[in-house]
């Protein structure tokens, strides 16, 4: 008799809503009934409101259910779902969810689908092959699939990957460093997370084809503490890799841990975490390409950029850039949070609208109110109103509407959200997070809430909210990084969008 396999997340948003306890019942209720299943813990599909997904496979592929409670077990084995019956929980496919369906799926292609740490269930899915075709090719070329793919950096700028890949690559020093930035910090945000649980071999072939590339034999992931479960996959996967020879002994890879500094999410910042000091940011020039770790040359890129790689590689340069529009090219893992009825991963092209993305993608708000206000790209992203949301999801459409896309993270508010409130939180969180080198970002932000508080209790509220733009210029001219050169966006497109919410007495209590 064969087992039945059972595929069920094991990443830290299916485990938050005991998906652990959901495969211990489920192994125990086929125990009881002398039924064999074999139990596959994956990464997350990202459908996070249908969590925990359990996945049964049958000769036609895998049937879905969800969400599972523990409470759903019993029921399900009565109704026969080892051999995909129907439920109440039933959801067919996941391929054929409309969520799914509507996907590009070329970074997140694996996660839901694979068993994270099994060599062989990634080979098995095309994994390796990206790194394999960059040894064949040689590191010029591979530095020319990466620009003929249009790549810019995920985490944030949005600068081309190939001119950083160059400029490691054109420096001459007897290291060189690649390190991934995977302090994912920003509200909202995720998929640094997801693709680390749910597809770490990919991230590690990503590395190892840059490194290639670049002539690096020395890689670091610097890995938020707050991920507990990301550290513990990668330093598994790792290991694994490089147990089974993937390096070739040309090649190595460190896991270094945060100290919860949001800050550190800075590269210089990571830089000197990483060597051991406090996170600060260093003045620019030299950039990290001409001294980076330890004084030598290191490209830094965050997990998504990374993790493009293979991909392009493995397919060409062109296929990736068949896709998205104008200078977005590729693929984007969005991240949808706050109160949306369906929160998850959805990876698409560039372009799609932040309506179609809040409305037809997420579904709305999950409180049923009005939509009141969308926040793209983390705590220092502008905030859009419902009315503004026909612009497109790609950096420069952003850019021109007074927005950033950031790390595609996209945080949505209903009408009962107090805007002044949501303004003064920008600058209070810059000043709890500041690492304190610069002046503008380190008082900037605290006058910041002190002039917010006056505007909302009536205090000369037309010459403060002048003192105001005032100071939210000084802090994007004279910030040292982006925590203070960007704290201005949420701040301004709240008052420009949302001004009655800034009147006195307006603030609720």
């Amino acid at each position: 008799m064969s087992a039945t396999r059972i595929y069920i997340a094991r990443d830290s948003a299916a485990r938050s809503v005991n998906a652990d306890a959901v495969a211990k019942a489920i192994e125990q209720q086929a125990r009881a009934r002398g039924q064999i299943v074999e139990i596959v813990r994956t990464g997350s599909h990202g459908l996070l409101w249908l969590e925990p997904l359990v996945e049964v496979a049958g000769p036609q592929g895998r049937t879905a259910y969800g969400p599972v409670r523990v409470g759903d077990v019993v029921g399900l084995f009565e109704a026969g779902f080892l051999h995909g019956a129907p439920h109440d929980l039933s959801l067919g496919p996941v391929e054929e969810i409309d969520f799914f369906k509507r996907q590009h799926r070329f970074t997140f292609a694996r996660v839901g689908v694979v068993d994270p740490l099994s060599l062989d269930d990634y080979r098995a899915h095309g994994g390796w092959q990206g790194l394999e075709r960059a040894r064949t090719i040689g590191p010029q070329a591979v530095v020319d699939e990466i620009a003929n793919s249009g790549l810019r950096g995920r985490g944030g700028a949005g600068f081309p990957a190939h001119i950083k890949w160059s400029a490691v690559q054109e420096a001459q020093s007897e290291r060189k460093y690649v390190v991934c930035n995977a302090d994912e910090g920003d509200s909202g945000t995720f998929a640094d997370r997801m693709l680390m649980e749910g597809d770490p071999f990919l991230l590690i072939e990503g590395m190892a084809i840059c490194a290639y590339a670049v002539g690096s034999d020395r890689g670091v992931v610097y890995i938020r503490s707050e991920y507990p479960d990301a550290i513990a996959t990668m330093g598994a996967a790792v290991k694994s890799a490089r147990a089974a020879g993937i390096f070739g002994g040309a090649f190595d890879i460190e896991i270094r841990i945060g100290a919860g500094a949001y800050i550190c999410g800075e590269e210089t910042a990571l830089l000197e975490s990483i060597e051991g000091r406090r996170g600060q940011v260093r003045a620019k020039p030299p950039l990290p390409v001409q001294s980076g770790l330890f004084g030598r040359p290191t490209l830094v890129h965050n997990v998504l950029t990374l993790a493009a790689a293979p991909f392009i590689l493995t397919q060409g340069g062109p296929a990736y850039a068949a896709q998205g529009m104008g200078r977005s090219r590729g693929t984007m893992p969005i991240q949808l949070a706050g109160n949306i009825k369906r929160a998850g991963l959805f990876e698409a092209p560039f372009g799609l609208t932040l309506r179609e993305l809040v409305y037809d993608v997420g579904g709305g708000t999950a409180s049923g109110r009005p939509v009141g206000a969308v926040q793209v790209g983390g705590p220092l992203g502008a905030y859009f109103p419902d009315s503004l949301l026909d612009v497109a999801f790609d950096y420069e459409s952003l850019a021109q509407a007074g927005g950033l896309l950031g790390h595609g993270g996209i945080v949505v508010f209903d009408d009962s959200v107090d805007m002044s409130a949501q303004a003064r939180f920008a600058f209070s969180f810059c000043a709890i997070e500041s690492c304190g080198k610069c002046t503008p970002c380190r008082i900037g932000s605290t006058r910041g809430m002190e002039t917010l508080d006056k505007i909302a209790t009536g205090v000369e509220p037309e010459k403060n909210k002048a003192l105001l733009k005032d100071l939210m210029n000084v802090m994007a001219d004279g910030s040292l990084c982006a925590l203070g050169g960007l704290t201005h966006l949420p701040v301004s497109s709240a008052m420009k969008h949302f001004p009655q919410e800034f009147e006195p007495g307006n603030r609720s209590t």
